[in-house]
């Protein structure tokens, strides 16, 4: 079980496509090393519609086959971006003003609010061994207004955590557009990776990237099923809980019960 990683008092698998269904005892022993839950996927990409996805592209195509209003955007991103991968030392010292820009923008999330709390998570980065990142560098300036943080994996690629200035959100030069044009014909073009993926079916629903990248890029859904364990106290927290989870006010606790939700849809 060396593929589960340790994230937010939860064991997450680090390569859903290789997650098989554990058993409770397996479950049991993930729980009593340490944290409170395990989200276990498998099934992965199954034909049938489940409650829970991954968001994944697997097919590069030409860029004629994208919306025209997305080409458009590309072509306007790469005559002013250069976008190019980045060491974490190198992330380390543009990535923590970018963060903040982006985060303005955002109400009730939270928020790196020192610049300790980002290096951290710097730190982090390089603790895991298998992230690479991308940076947004304008041309002309030479500023650098986003980036992207990638986990590779054995045969594919996680867009982890993605972020652009507020401001170059809104000036028309579309540098998402181009970071996750220029990824993709990376990774799936010339890597030849299996595919990319930008994450499992969000619990907080405080994002449209996924449907943003659905329209776009031609991403798409790659069902499976979920199955959650519990610390044993928390288990009993939440089958308590469970009945009243569309009136619970407190956030964290929500997402804890709309996971547990998708898992009763899934089977």
């Amino acid at each position: 079980m060396s593929k589960y990683r340790f994230y937010r008092n939860s064991w997450i698998f680090l390569e859903e496509n290789k997650e098989q269904l554990l058993t409770k005892k397996e479950a049991r022993a993930l729980l009593e090393e340490k944290g409170l839950i395990v989200r276990n996927t498998y099934d992965f990409d199954t034909k049938d519609n489940t409650s829970f996805w991954f968001i994944i592209k697997d097919k590069l195509e030409d860029i004629s086959e994208l919306p025209s209003s997305t080409r458009k955007k590309i072509r306007r991103a790469m005559k002013t971006y250069n976008f190019r991968i980045i060491t974490l030392d190198e992330l380390r010292n543009i990535a923590y003003e970018i963060v903040v820009s982006a985060e303005s923008a955002y109400k009730n999330i939270m928020r790196h609010t020192t610049r300790e709390c980002f290096e951290s998570l710097i730190d982090e980065y390089k603790n895991d061994g298998n992230k690479e990142c991308w940076c947004v560098e304008n041309k002309l300036s030479g500023e650098i207004v986003g980036f992207s943080v990638n986990t590779i994996k054995s045969d594919s690629c996680e867009y982890d955590n993605a972020k652009c200035k507020y401001e170059s959100l809104h000036d028309s030069t579309y540098p998402y557009y181009g970071l996750f044009y220029s990824m993709n014909q990376y990774y799936l073009g010339d890597k030849k990776l299996k595919y990319v993926c930008d994450g499992s079916r969000t619990i907080t629903e405080h994002s449209n990237i996924q449907d943003y990248l659905i329209y776009n890029f031609k991403f798409r859904k790659a069902y499976c099923k979920l199955k959650v364990h519990y610390k044993w106290w928390l288990g009993v927290v939440i089958k308590l809980l469970f009945p009243f989870r569309n009136i619970i006010p407190l956030r964290n606790v929500r997402a804890i019960l709309k996971m547990e939700e998708y898992s009763h849809n899934s089977q």
